[in-house]
């Protein structure tokens, strides 16, 4: 397995829903297609004709899982589906989402971005009462909490569950009578709604829409519960009101470019955030370089700024998986030469800036780096279009612990030098947020300040963050 995949975040999932569309699991696989990014290990999607579940889970991409001859048995005009990423391990057919039951409130099913930093204390209480898991999911939890509701139906079991539920969650649930979209009262992830023709749709992202040529609503609020049935679209607010903490970065990384996130556009904000890079660490150079795929919005916005010529100087091949049979030791940088591979003539001779979204524990960076020296750079500048992550997440992404973050345990000077720049500057934390149009009081900036929005987790303690409320 590369190295180097583990030198970014990865979001843990992405989910979709539709309700009143006689092809909703055809529809709902291409909103997955369309969210692939957030999870690349699984996929799966439920759906209903109003009386029984219909349902597929695999590992794998969306375009080989849910193939036509999958979609043709995944009958009604309803349905969720869902996206994952995995951590090394927990990579199983038991872990696929969406997850169903048949219980005392009728059949229900469920899919989950987020976390729920307390499920294992959770869950070590259910099975004491006699639950039976058969999976290591989180989301498994709220499934055995519905079962065990007092609420006469399913809608009053789920409004009773997520009431008590801690973390960062958007779910979506599933009964044969309806679709229901749940926002945690922080507003963690992202959550948007949607009418294609005369169906109702949710996402994680605007782009998903867009491929299937939906229109886009809104943005379903922090706290808020969409129940959608054939007699229309409900909204709620069943939680006690909390300080909004929308995640940052998905602006600076996890959302891809043409989504609209927390009602504002990622690229325009990726774009900004290159801007006020260039004015807060200028640099005399020849050419502003992207890491590609994610620094491309932020290194055209540094260029503008700065009034640099950006070049494309670095190639990536998308079609590389995260398996395979490595060579020796001796070919130097092999990880990184299999995505990325820089164009000689553009950089030989020349300064280069740097551009990237974020430097996780260094290792990437470091071989970028020689890779663009070994191209003929006569200077290397990295500019990093967020704060250095120095802190680890409890809200749904996939982060080393913190020790394995290299800005825990580095200073800038020491990170420039161990990933061999000339000079190395990342951009404020209020830079990015007046880039992304947010303030500290309104998103999530733990992962850069520490400061966590609510209790985390260690074992089943309860503890306090540095910076908590």
């Amino acid at each position: 397995m590369i190295e180097d995949h583990f030198d970014k975040l990865h979001e843990e999932c992405g989910i979709f829903g539709l309700f009143g569309h006689e092809e909703a699991a055809t529809l709902t696989q291409l909103g997955l297609f369309a969210l692939q990014h957030r999870g690349q290990e699984a996929c799966g999607i439920v759906s209903t004709d109003g009386e029984d579940f219909f349902e597929h889970r695999a590992n794998g991409l969306v375009a080989d899982v849910l193939i036509a001859s999958v979609l043709a048995k995944l009958h009604g005009s309803a349905a969720i589906g869902h996206t994952r990423y995995s951590t090394a391990g927990k990579n199983t057919i038991k872990e696929v989402q969406p997850f169903s039951v048949t219980c005392q409130h009728g059949k229900i099913a469920v899919c989950h971005n987020g976390n729920l930093p307390f499920a294992d204390a959770r869950r070590r209480e259910l099975e004491r009462d006699g639950a039976i898991f058969s999976s290591t999911s989180d989301t498994e939890t709220i499934l055995h909490g519905i079962a065990r509701a007092s609420g006469s139906t399913a809608l009053d079991a789920i409004r009773e569950v997520v009431r008590v539920t801690e973390g960062a969650f958007s779910l979506l649930f599933l009964t044969p009578e309806a679709l229901i979209a749940v926002r945690d009262p922080y507003g963690f992830r992202p959550l948007v709604l949607g009418k294609y023709k005369d169906a109702w749709c949710v996402a994680s992202e605007t782009c998903a829409f867009d491929l299937i040529d939906a229109e886009y609503l809104r943005e379903i609020a922090p706290g808020e519960m969409l129940v959608v049935t054939k007699d229309g679209i409900d909204s709620s607010f069943p939680f006690e009101e909390k300080k909004h903490a929308v995640c940052t970065f998905e602006h600076v990384y996890f959302s891809r470019p043409d989504s609209i996130i927390f009602g504002k556009s990622v690229n325009e904000s990726r774009h900004k955030m290159g801007k006020q890079l260039a004015l807060e660490h200028a640099v005399e150079a020849d050419i502003v370089v992207p890491v590609p795929d994610s620094g491309v919005a932020a290194a055209i916005g540094y260029s503008a700024q700065s009034g640099i010529n950006y070049r494309q100087a670095i190639i990536r091949n998308h079609y590389v998986g995260r398996t395979f049979i490595e060579p020796s030791q001796s070919i130097r940088s092999f990880g990184v030469r299999l995505k990325l591979n820089p164009i000689k003539d553009l950089i030989q001779g020349r300064r280069v800036v740097l551009v990237d979204d974020s430097i996780v524990r260094g290792t990437t960076s470091k071989k970028i780096v020689q890779m663009v020296r070994d191209a003929g750079a006569s200077e290397v500048h990295m500019r990093i279009s967020c704060p250095p992550t120095a802190h680890s997440c409890y809200y749904g992404v996939d982060t080393p612990h913190r020790k394995d973050l290299i800005a825990s345990r580095m200073s800038i000077e020491e990170t420039c030098r161990y990933i061999g720049a000339d000079t190395l500057g990342y951009l404020s934390l209020e830079g990015m947020l007046k880039a992304v149009g947010l303030d500290e009081d309104s998103s999530c900036t733990a992962c850069w300040t520490g400061k966590y929005p609510t209790l985390i987790a260690n074992g089943e303690k309860r503890l306090k963050a540095k910076g908590s409320p």
